[in-house]
């Protein structure tokens, strides 16, 4: 019995290998980056991110805050994916829920329509949507930008839901509907609560995606005060390399990832949860 555990711990030793020189990688990569941000611009450029003899630089966090529009750009980005998020559950979970569910004309077509959707590529709409949003005059506003992040995360957060909605077990739906209750309600009270592992690593994925997108507030974002921070970041590193504030900078990069960090540091269960479980047939 303890040969066989060897001889499977030696199978899986290349694995842990490469995970673990993955995670000292990445370990060293972020502890770099925060390091440098609580660390003067002369000892960045001399490698000297370690030397911390005058003090850590607290500093730098506040001048990014407040004199890079951090605040600014970081408040916009809430706005954009709290907002996008959840009108995406409130459209794509009931969209999912009645084509796992209900069998009528139509629903493999629209099936296949969400799917081949996502291997649509962004750049091919972006220009039709441009001169579209040009003509009706609405560029450069939230509005817009929030519209075009849900109309684009749609069609992979129902399918991923139409699968985790598929794979659920159809008894606590059966036993309410013998109690007489509506299609409506079934969802709401029964399949929603139930679906809530999947709900909620679906919210994440979106939320790291509209948080980190810049494609789209590249192009519909004109003016700073309507800027997200994947933007605002960028015009913040170019003009921070000019003025030499390398701590600044890297402040300003920790505010900005922290967030993503943070949600799936405390949610990675849940993610991996709502993975196996939509996988799993229940």
């Amino acid at each position: 019995m303890n040969g066989r555990k060897i001889k499977k711990g030696f199978a899986h030793f290349p694995g842990y290998l490469i995970v673990t020189i993955w995670v000292i990688f990445t370990f060293i990569l972020i502890g770099r980056v925060i390091l440098a941000s609580f660390s003067t611009t002369r000892n960045i450029f001399s490698g000297k991110v370690f030397d911390f003899s005058g003090g850590f630089h607290v500093e730098n966090y506040v001048k990014a805050w407040t004199t890079q529009n951090v605040s600014v750009y970081f408040m916009n980005s809430l706005i954009y994916t709290i907002l996008s998020c959840t009108v995406l559950i409130l459209v794509s979970a009931p969209a999912a829920y009645v084509l796992s569910r209900f069998a009528f004309k139509g629903n493999e077509l629209i099936q296949n329509l969400f799917a081949a959707a996502l291997g649509i590529p962004l750049i091919m709409i972006i220009m039709p949507l441009f001169s579209m949003a040009t003509k009706a005059h609405i560029n450069d506003s939230k509005g817009l930008i929030i519209l075009l992040y849900i109309c684009t995360n749609i069609p992979f957060t129902t399918f991923f839901l139409n699968t985790f909605f598929h794979n659920l077990s159809r008894t606590s739906e059966e036993a309410a509907a013998i109690d007489g209750c509506s299609p409506i309600k079934k969802f709401w009270k029964i399949m929603f609560p139930l679906a809530q592992p999947g709900i909620i690593t679906v919210t994440i994925f979106n939320f790291i995606t509209i948080w980190n997108e810049y494609f789209i507030s590249l192009i519909f974002a004109n003016s700073p005060q309507n800027r997200p921070v994947a933007v605002g970041l960028y015009s913040m590193i170019q003009s921070m390399k000019y003025t030499g504030d390398l701590g600044g900078m890297f402040a300003a990069v920790v505010i900005v990832f922290l967030p993503t960090f943070i949600l799936y540091l405390f949610l990675s269960e849940k993610i991996i949860a709502g993975v196996t479980g939509g996988a799993i047939k229940g």
